[in-house]
């Protein structure tokens, strides 16, 4: 079993689409480890704020089938593939790292490179493994969290799912 980071986004019916591919994420791959939910402006594009949050899950499977499997999970959720790179999205999924595996991996890039451009990425990720360390920079995600420059604005918000709440305290 390979431990993985997965960051999930949204900014249409965000709170749906969350929940539903933390439903399916937990249907398919078992326990979640799931970081609190911060929502954040949209960057790259002018658009509604969007859901950030990182999960972890342990697979079984090949890089190129996980991200078959998350790109499914999107479509189930309404995504569109046509238009610019940089749009609304009823839900995002990305692999940030996949054990420490480096370089390109049946078309994905290991590691994101967004784990260490962008505070929605960074800080859930420190807060869901605060230790780990990027495969690259063998650094924690704590002390990169810790340099970064906060540019970018994001803020908790509360956040229910399965009648748990998933929210930091404020």
């Amino acid at each position: 079993m390979v431990r993985v980071f997965l960051s999930l986004g949204s900014n249409i019916d965000r709170y749906q689409h969350i929940s539903s591919a933390l439903d399916a994420l937990q249907m398919r791959f078992g326990e979640l480890l799931i970081s609190p939910v911060y929502e954040s402006e949209a960057v790259g594009f002018e658009g509604d704020n969007f859901l950030n949050l990182v999960v972890a899950i342990e697979v079984s499977l090949g890089v190129g089938e996980l991200s078959d499997c998350l790109k499914a999970i999107e479509d189930d959720n309404g995504r569109q593939r046509t238009g610019p790179k940089f749009s609304a999205r009823t839900l995002d999924i990305d692999i940030l790292t996949y054990d420490d595996v480096c370089g390109t991996v049946d078309g994905v890039e290991l590691p994101r490179d967004e784990v260490t451009t962008n505070a929605f990425v960074l800080r859930p990720l420190a807060d869901v493994a605060p230790n780990a360390q990027h495969p690259l920079l063998k650094r924690s995600y704590q002390s990169m969290w810790s340099e970064y420059p906060h540019a970018q604005k994001l803020w908790p918000v509360d956040f229910e799912w399965q009648g748990h709440s998933i929210s930091m305290e404020k």
